[in-house]
């Protein structure tokens, strides 16, 4: 990777609908470079793909939250699952937007998204509290988006 790649991937991250001309025109790379220098990325795994920032208020799915959560080990082992596994399963939920595995007091992330605050109560108490393996967890509501 160089400058130019930079610059490109710089333009992508703001806009991935832009073309190929209008990334040349803002990074002064000429059109046949932009192309071939995102295929080049594409191909490399650089770039995995482009994604859409959706307003989630008119989705209906208003709420976003993180969900901290702490892993029973001695559980999970004895059930023969991993905390790999925990994750995946937290995944398939439709609330579910992200899981992620961290280090530090908490063990796994789970980024969600939801209509209201009861939907949140329900899922956290009904659901993931009743999954065989996590032993605790802390709810952050988020206040705004950045």
């Amino acid at each position: 990777m160089d400058e130019k790649d930079v610059k490109i991937l710089d333009v992508l991250k703001k806009n991935a609908r832009l073309s190929v001309k209008s990334i040349a025109r803002l990074t002064g790379i000429p059109v046949t470079t932009v192309h071939n220098r995102i295929k080049k990325m594409e191909k490399k795994g650089l770039i995995k793909g482009y994604t859409l920032s959706l307003d989630y208020t008119k989705l209906g799915k208003p709420i976003m939250a993180y969900i901290l959560i702490t892993v029973d080990y001695k559980l999970l082992k004895n059930m023969k699952k991993t905390q790999h596994q925990l994750a995946e399963e937290l995944k398939k939920n439709d609330f579910v937007e992200e899981v992620d595995m961290v280090t530090g007091r908490n063990d796994i992330i789970v980024k969600v998204r939801v209509s209201d605050i009861q939907e949140l109560s329900n899922f956290v108490t009904r659901d993931l509290r009743n999954i065989n393996g996590i032993d605790k967890t802390e709810t952050v509501i988020v206040l705004r988006e950045v």
